[in-house]
């Protein structure tokens, strides 16, 4: 790593405090112990193979991992100290996350958090993220998770639109409903639906597509339709009244909503104390329950 960081052998003997030979010596044994080559030596630069590099972030990830694991058990009953890395969903995030976030930064004022509320799958790893929020089934991983909840999918329109078009009984009356769809700028979706105890697709021609929840949520409390959301995503207008789910028979089984973090390593304070708050909040929230 230091060969690397400094571009040659020199450099990395000063660092190091050793001689050039020293390096030299170190890096043949290593390559003769791999039985690989790890870089290219020229008079006058120092190249990494495509072998050496896959092996250089290895390391770095070796040794972030040991100085995790130090400060873990050097930390134990530490105050929390340093910065947080946590990912959400974007609506998840705002509605949820963020206050859970800010009781932390208040309760400890030593630490930093960095939120990344995207809409995509991040790797904890590779991405250095600490905790994450997930929803739904989990594949095998050397993750650790804890399940703090369940998300229902619903259909919801706005009363005014089903006074005016009814309500839908079943899912055969959805061919005959104005559709919102948020997955997306294409206008045909599918809809999974249970139905005498079997899972059914039912394919839609949206009349409205986007590409945000928002607004989609935004249009169904308008009257446009019927749009299909996480619950938790439209929480405020369902207890508001501004829109009503239909067709509840006929929902999948909900989703667990679990925080994730990484197995394998002893959790840091600054970790482990947001776990405690973000368990806590979360599984009281009868919005999630």
């Amino acid at each position: 790593m230091a060969v690397v960081a400094a571009n040659g052998f020199a450099g990395a003997a000063r660092k190091l405090g050793i001689s050039p030979p020293a390096v030299t010596r170190a890096i043949a044994e290593l390559e003769n112990q791999l039985g690989v080559r790890l870089l290219i030596r020229t008079t006058r630069v120092v190249r990494v193979t495509e072998a050496g590099a896959r092996y250089v972030e290895d390391c770095r990830r070796i040794l972030l991992t040991l100085a995790e694991a130090d400060e873990a058990i050097g930390g134990m009953h530490g105050h929390p100290k340093g910065k947080l890395i946590l990912t959400a969903p974007v609506l998840f995030g705002s509605r949820f996350v963020t206050a859970i976030v800010s009781e932390y930064l208040q309760r400890y004022q030593d630490v930093s958090v960095s939120c990344m509320f995207l809409d995509r799958l991040v790797n904890l790893m590779d991405e250095g993220v600490d905790i994450a929020v997930r929803i739904g089934e989990l594949p095998d991983s050397s993750m650790q998770a804890i399940q703090v909840g369940k998300i229902r999918r619903l259909i919801c329109a706005s009363p005014t639109y089903l006074e005016r078009h009814g309500v839908p009984t079943s899912p055969d009356d959805l061919s005959g409903h104005s559709i919102i769809s948020a997955s997306g700028a294409s206008t045909s979706l599918e809809w999974r639906l249970r139905e005498a105890g079997k899972m059914r697709v039912v394919k839609l021609n949206a009349r409205m597509a986007t590409t945000t929840n928002d607004s989609a949520i935004v249009a169904a409390a308008a009257g446009l339709g019927l749009t299909r959301l996480m619950s938790y995503q439209a929480v405020d207008q369902l207890r508001s009244g501004l829109l009503k789910a239909v067709l509840v028979e006929f929902e999948p089984e909900a989703l667990p909503l679990n925080l994730l973090h990484r197995e394998g390593r002893m959790a840091s304070p600054k970790a482990r104390a947001f776990l405690d708050l973000a368990i806590e909040r979360l599984r009281n929230d009868p919005a999630l329950s």
